[in-house]
């Protein structure tokens, strides 16, 4: 029996990058996760692998964490903060792309799996499944900065015949994710109201198939490198059906009544406008809106045919394994 595959998960103490090194090892990989100084890591619990400490800003740290490695995964990235500045988002998902595959180059690491994301597309027009041929369309910091950071990998790749391969995840959730607790709790307590119609379409993918695409993709090996895959789940589904799920799942009805989207949007450019200067996270912003009327369905057929990818966890049943863990901790 062979040495264990010795792996780096940047990130590796936030949801996506937890699940990951948690799979990782289920593979009979020797798992290694870089956390940042001082955060949280109570989503690592249990698992076995090594902690080393670092910072996709530093390079100096990096070059510790890559030593040794075969393969790298980079999950870190700054998620949307309104409060944040264009220039702290480039400074993570830009230049912290680069020093990682710097890192990884000067390593001779054998393989880097990128994690981007769908936002890079912006919003897709309806009735139609976005690919990897698709316009970058970006429409915030955050999306910009992936958009590049993306876009700086693929050009290594094909200037510099480095390997990286980008993965590009739908909207992900599952258990071990709070960003969809507040729509969970909302309809629960039946306080959720859809704005605009709810016709508006979405894709998901569910933590468990996103974190086998990311291993799927490490596999392929040379015909991967340079390429992206867009990786969604069943669907995509409108948001009226979407959350419909999720209330049948709690047992609890949505509310019928459906808000216009105009009013809402120019109150969350309002409270923007207030609490930007103040370095705030608004309670409201024109972002949140964007959820309930930007399209996102795509086509994964190049990720199925080319790396094997094909989601095995339905919309209906994510939810109730996502509900299901929040009731679990008490959180719902």
């Amino acid at each position: 029996m062979g040495e264990a595959v010795k792996v780096l998960v940047t990130g590796a103490n936030g949801f996506v990058g937890s699940r990951l090194a948690q799979y990782l090892l289920g593979q009979g990989c020797a798992v290694r996760g870089m956390v940042r100084p001082g955060s949280d890591r109570s989503l690592m619990e249990g698992l076995t692998c090594e902690i080393v400490e670092g910072d996709v800003r530093d390079r100096e740290s990096l070059d510790r964490a890559v030593a040794g490695c075969e393969k790298v995964f980079h999950i870190a990235a700054l998620f949307r903060k309104t409060a944040f500045g264009e220039d702290i988002f480039k400074e993570v998902n830009v230049r912290g792309v680069d020093n990682v595959l710097d890192a990884a180059a000067a390593a001779g690491v054998g393989h880097v799996v990128h994690c981007s994301t769908i936002g890079v597309l912006g919003s897709i027009k309806p009735n139609v499944l976005a690919d990897e041929r698709t316009p970058y369309a970006p429409s915030d910091a955050y999306q910009r900065s992936k958009m590049e950071g993306e876009q700086l990998a693929l050009k290594r790749a094909k200037e510099k015949f480095e390997p990286i391969t980008v993965i590009r995840p739908a909207m992900i959730y599952g258990p071990g994710d709070l960003r969809w607790l507040k729509l969970f709790r909302g309809i629960a307590r039946r306080q959720f109201v859809m704005i605009g119609s709810g016709r508006t379409l979405c894709h998901y993918i569910y933590i468990d198939d996103l974190v086998r695409a990311f291993w799927l993709a490490a596999q392929a090996g040379p015909k991967g490198y340079g390429q992206v895959y867009t990786i969604a789940g069943d669907g995509p589904y409108s948001l009226n059906k979407a959350f419909g799920e999720i209330a049948d799942a709690i047992g609890k009805p949505l509310w019928p009544v459906k808000i216009p989207v105009a009013p809402v949007y120019y109150a969350g450019a309002l409270c923007e406008a207030i609490c930007h200067p103040f370095g705030i996270e608004p309670p409201l912003y024109r972002r949140r809106v964007g959820m309930f009327t930007h399209n996102r369905s795509f086509n994964c057929q190049k990720a199925q045919k080319e790396i094997g990818f094909t989601p095995e966890v339905p919309w209906r049943d994510g939810v109730r394994r996502t509900l299901a863990w929040y009731r679990e901790k008490g959180l719902l």
